[in-house]
């Protein structure tokens, strides 16, 4: 599909050589004969040990551009061998899509992050991960879609389904027509054409297909049409043509424009090139919304963001259209971006540039009010797969639409596929972030775990570098949240979502204790840290000043579930012996029966003893004169840690 979404067609020449080498692959390659020059790189190439970057480069991407991915990553994978991290990021890009159009999605990971660690931007890391994080959940999820081959493909490339009234009309290459011993040297296919045909509106099928508006047919490429929803207004894409001849640059290539006209009695009229055309770039795939009052299409003009970019014009009543609006970084990438079509308020792309299963992915975005979209998402299988997925339509009622791939097992170059969609699982996202209890710095890879009343895991997700996370869960639920880190207090939150489908639920955020900050170390024994426990004088009830320490020690065994203590209770000298030894074991056993009044079970505290005075740890024994000070550091409770 590369050889019509990159937007160019590239006017080759015969060229004769008696023999295979380096200059006829490089001149195959010069003039667009992409599967010649394959052939020949791939025989010259045997007999040179020690091939320039500039060579791989051009084997990898004469295989790249006929869809070969297999073969396109051998070469790729040489030219990383011999450059390294000095790839630039459209090669990068390549290298990472060939792989995964061959399902090697671990080694794509891992260039891919190497790749994203070399850039340094923070931005595209967090598009990634949170692409990729939805990307593993789709594969998880039972998807709403079913899709079948259609009866109407050929052994030729077929795609681009649009709605044309109760009728179909797509592209192709099928050789039915005076010019079919024309054939474009890019692939060796007959250039593309619109074709009509009939829709069974139950199940989708096409056929009793006939070439559309004959009088539109050129000896070059017709492709990717939208209509009005009266159908008497047309766009399509068309290669920029003068007097029968292509319009071509110093390069020699001619770019594509899109036409505008009206069709009346089964012919065009008054055809038209939008304003935004122009030799010096391309504009085409041309897609109206269902108002008419937007048009969407793909572009390589200047000031993009990367190979082909989405853009689009707003339409008035009169025709007039505004200015192209480029639809910016969220949307659009280094790559390509092609194939848009907006209905009920979204916006359906392909795209190679976000982090899809591989080539063009079709993705979905929301236009909001404000004319921004939101985050793309990835449709997942079996809409996408490891090869070329675009030209996503549905209709009206979301039930059933078309899309296009090259997809194995298909029977063509790319083939039209009929799609039904069930109705959306209700979801909602849970968001917040999880910080350090005492610091409030954020916490990185803290598990964030969602269960429903059965306690039933409903998913799981980690926080990023900013202590930020989001999780999907259903509708309508009471969901039990729980954040948990190692050598970290777990903390806990119930959150009740609603029934508005994609909605969001923010804030939903977690202090996490360490575990280290709530205990003291000395001499090998870990004691939770608390202030003294007070007691009045000559009692053991617990005050207002005890409970205050006495919560520290409930959390600990609150937030660490298997921890186990003893508590030891010490007086200081004064008083009798036997005395201090009574009154501290009241204290011991009432501090233990308070903890375990809140909730702990009493199994988790192995003991809890009084011991008088006969653990003093300074000089401040009978009859040694000490200040009130010393008097109290033996006044002590401890609460030590037998287990954790």
């Amino acid at each position: 599909m590369k050889k019509l979404y990159i937007l160019s067609l590239f006017v080759s020449f015969t060229v004769s050589f008696a023999q295979t080498n380096l200059k006829k692959a490089d001149a195959l390659f010069k003039n667009f004969s992409y599967l010649d020059a394959s052939k020949a790189y791939e025989e010259c190439l045997q007999n040179i040990k020690s091939p320039s970057a500039q060579t791989l480069k051009n084997a990898a991407d004469s295989y790249y551009f006929n869809s070969d991915s297999r073969n396109a990553l051998k070469w790729y994978r040489k030219l990383y061998e011999v450059q390294g991290n000095n790839l630039t990021d459209i090669y990068y890009l390549r290298y990472i899509q060939s792989m995964k159009a061959v399902m090697d999605y671990d080694e794509a990971d891992r260039v891919t992050k190497e790749y994203l660690n070399k850039k340094g931007d923070q931005k595209e890391i967090n598009r990634y991960v949170a692409q990729k994080t939805q990307m593993d959940s789709l594969a998880k999820t039972k998807s709403l879609y079913q899709i079948r081959n259609l009866d109407i493909n050929t052994s030729k490339s077929d795609f681009g389904a649009t709605y044309f009234v109760d009728k179909i009309v797509f592209s192709s290459a099928r050789d039915t027509t005076k010019f079919g011993d024309k054939l474009y040297t890019w692939n060796n296919q007959p250039f593309l054409n619109l074709y009509l045909a009939d829709r069974n509106p139950a199940d989708g099928s096409l056929f009793n297909e006939t070439v559309f508006l004959a009088n539109v047919m050129t000896k070059y490429h017709e492709a990717t049409a939208t209509f009005d929803s009266s159908g008497k207004t047309i766009y399509y894409s068309t290669n920029i043509v003068k007097k029968n001849k292509l319009v071509v640059d110093e390069n020699k290539i001619n770019n594509f424009q899109i036409i505008e006209g009206r069709i009346v009695d089964n012919k065009l009229e008054n055809p038209q090139k939008v304003f935004f055309d122009s030799e010096e770039y391309s504009v085409g795939h041309p897609s109206l919304s269902d108002d008419g009052q937007l048009l969407f299409f793909a572009s390589d003009m200047p000031n993009g963001f990367g190979e082909t970019d989405l853009y689009y014009v707003k339409i008035a009543a009169d025709g007039t259209m505004s200015s192209p609006v480029n639809l910016g970084p969220k949307i659009n990438t280094i790559g390509n971006e092609v194939f848009p079509f907006f209905r009920n308020g979204v916006l359906y792309f392909s795209s190679d540039g976000h982090y899809g299963w591989g080539d063009l992915d079709i993705y979905e975005s929301k236009m909001l009010s404000d004319g921004s979209f939101t985050t793309p998402r990835n449709l997942g299988a079996p809409i996408n797969s490891n090869k070329d997925d675009f030209s996503f339509i549905i209709d009206k009622a979301g039930e059933l639409g078309y899309i296009s791939s090259n997809r194995d097992g298909g029977k063509g170059d790319d083939d039209i596929y009929a799609f039904e969609k069930g109705k959306p699982i209700c979801n909602q996202s849970i968001s917040g972030m999880a910080v350090d209890r005492k610091t409030k710095l954020p916490l990185e890879d803290v598990v964030i775990m969602a269960y429903n009343s059965y306690s039933e895991v409903l998913g799981e997700t980690k926080t990023n570098y900013e202590g930020k996370y989001a999780i999907e869960v259903p509708c309508g639920k009471v969901i039990k949240m729980i954040a948990a880190k190692m050598n970290y207090s777990s903390d806990e939150k119930t959150v009740e979502t609603t029934k508005v489908n994609g909605g969001e639920i923010k804030d939903v955020n977690f202090e996490l204790s360490n575990y280290d900050d709530l205990v003291v170390k000395k001499k090998g024994v870990e004691k939770v840290d608390v202030k003294p426990i007070y007691f009045d004088y000559d009692k053991y009830d617990i005050t207002p000043l005890a409970i205050e320490e006495l919560t520290k020690v409930v959390f600990i065994m609150q937030k660490f579930p298997n921890i186990r203590i003893k508590i030891e209770s010490h007086t200081d000298s004064r008083g009798k012996d036997a005395y201090n030894m009574v009154l501290s074991d009241k204290r011991a056993k009432s501090t233990r029966d308070y903890i375990v009044s809140q909730g702990i079970d009493a199994s988790r505290i192995e003991s809890a003893i009084g011991y008088g005075e006969s653990r003093l740890i300074n000089k401040c024994k009978n009859g040694v004169k000490c200040s009130e000070a010393e008097h109290l550091l033996n006044r002590r409770s401890d609460f030590i840690i037998i287990q954790k």
